[in-house]
Order: C-alpha cells, then structure tokens, then sequence
C-alpha cells in the first residue's frame, strides 16, 4: 500500500444528500450509504485528513409523495438544496472542505450554491450528460438533467433561485468534461451560453491528460475550485450502479488519472459526488470505485 500522501490537516466534512425525486430510477437515495459503507472516512483518515461526518441532510420520502415525477417534485427539491446549500455555505465558512453525497445530480444546486456563497467558484462538471435542461428543452421533465442550466441562471425560478435569488455561476466559471450525451434543446443552449464543453470524442482525439490541464487552466483564474463528480461519467462496465448509463464513458484508468491531475493543480475547496445507485450495482462496485477516485482526487499517490 502507497504511503498517504502529507498534507495539511485539511477538515474534509460529509454530508450525506440522499436525494432521489430528480429521476425516475429508484435506489439513488442510498449512494451516501454505499460511499460510507465502502471506508470513505476510514480512507480519508488514512490520507491524513480530520474527517467530520455531519450524516444526512432532510429529504422527502419519495413514497410520501404524490405520483407527480419530473417537474411534480421541483419543491421538495428545492427545499433540499436550501439545506444542502445551507450545509454547504457553514462548512466553507468553518475552513472544512464540503464533501456532499448524493443521490442525484439535482444536489448540486445545493452544494454549487452554498461554497460560492462568499467566494467565485469554479466548476468542473464531470458527467456523461450536460445538465443543461431547462423545462422548456427537457423531454423527461427530469430535474437531475437542469442543475448546471439553473446554477447558470436558466430555467425553473425556484430551482434558479434556490439559496440566494439569481445565478450563482458565469460560463466562464464552468467546464463540462467528458460529455458524450446531450439533448438538442440543452445543446442549444450550452453553445449560446458559452459554457466550455470537453466532449469524449475531444478526449479521445487529443488525450485525457493535455485537456485536462487544459480545463483546470480556464478555472486557473477562479477563488475556488469545485469538482462534481457524476459516476455516469465513467463506462458502465466500470460502473454499472447509476441510473442513466452511456456507453463510450471514460476508462477505470482515465477517471483516475483526472483526479490525480485535479490533485497536482491543487486549489480544491469543494465536492460533490452523485448518482452511486447501489440498487442496479454489482457488489457496490460503483461506490467501491467513487472512493477510488476520491482517494485520488484527495492524495493518494502511486509514489
């Protein structure tokens, strides 16, 4: 086993998001318990961080509500990105790293929101999909497909305004890595925003590591740098455990050299983590592999 890499008794704090009224697949409620049950704290110990466990924010049971998915949902939430921004905010504002667990991507509201509070933030939005949807371009409803879109200004007013009112990123504080799957109508409007896509046809023209540096360069400029992490981002046969599988995905050795370039450029103040669906997983095998890539995101080196 590698020795852990030093470093400066950072406080990574947990929080658990169990989120799971953003799709229609059931099961991504219990990916903070997969990532936990898999020796997150233990790992981060080990790296030589202090680890706080703050659990689970407050989530809607899904089965309390009315049969109304996709758009039926937007308050719940809402309400749990209001929490999770909350959760966010305080930890950046006590000197911790915010480490949130998802559930689905629809979190991200909530975290993105909550460490650019006080600070610019930079994102690198690491998924399959663009999460650029609004409920004009959608053809799901589905609200784990517009985070990015409403953290940029675009879409539902409640889901915009979500923690404070209005956008709370620029497209120049954002890049997409990895994309392999967008809709027509979020295609649109990602090139008339601007935002900055590396598609997987990029990545494998010209080489995971030179467009990596690449992205982390645009976010150079940024007060901090956030990662959100979406497991779909990584070949199902790699990750079978999410909900919205796509084919052509990036390799068990490209998903960890990323996090090991993402380590070296340092600057890392936030995280989120999302879609670990352990229903449709093999052997946790999906969060098995998130920790990997969070050991290395967080340190952990081969020398």
């Amino acid at each position: 086993m590698p020795a852990p890499a030093p470093v400066d008794q950072t406080t990574i704090r947990i929080v658990g998001a169990p989120l799971d009224l953003g799709q229609l697949r059931r099961g991504v409620d219990l990916g903070p318990t997969a990532l936990r049950y898999a020796g997150l704290k233990s790992e981060l110990t080990r790296l030589g961080y202090r680890v706080e466990d703050r659990g689970n924010i407050e989530t809607v049971e899904r089965d309390s509500l009315p049969e109304e998915p996709g758009l039926g949902f937007l308050r719940p939430v809402v309400d749990a990105c209001e929490r999770i921004y909350e959760a966010s905010r305080q930890a950046v504002a006590e000197d911790a790293l915010p480490l949130v667990l998802g559930g689905d991507h629809s979190i991200a509201v909530g975290t993105v929101g909550g460490v650019s509070h006080e600070h610019r933030t930079g994102v690198l939005w690491i998924d399959a999909h663009g999460d650029f949807n609004t409920p004009d371009t959608s053809p799901t409803g589905n609200l784990h497909g517009m985070p990015l879109a409403a953290l940029c200004g675009h879409g539902a007013p409640a889901l915009v305004d979500a923690g404070r009112p209005g956008a709370k990123l620029r497209p120049e504080d954002v890049v997409l890595f990895g994309v392999r799957d967008l809709d027509p109508g979020e295609q649109a409007l990602i090139h008339r925003t601007g935002v900055t896509v590396y598609t997987m046809r990029q990545i494998d023209e010209r080489g995971l590591a030179p467009l990596a540096h690449e992205a982390l360069e645009r976010l150079g400029h940024m007060d901090r740098l956030h990662v959100s992490l979406d497991m779909d981002s990584i070949d199902p046969r790699e990750a079978p455990g999410v909900g919205t599988q796509a084919p052509g995905g990036l390799s068990y050795r490209e998903g960890h050299l990323l996090m090991e370039l993402i380590a070296e450029h340092g600057g890392l103040g936030s995280v989120d983590v999302v879609e670990v669906n352990p229903i449709l997983d093999t052997r946790n095998q999906t969060a098995k592999l998130a920790l990997g890539l969070l050991s290395s995101l967080f340190g952990r080196s081969i020398l």
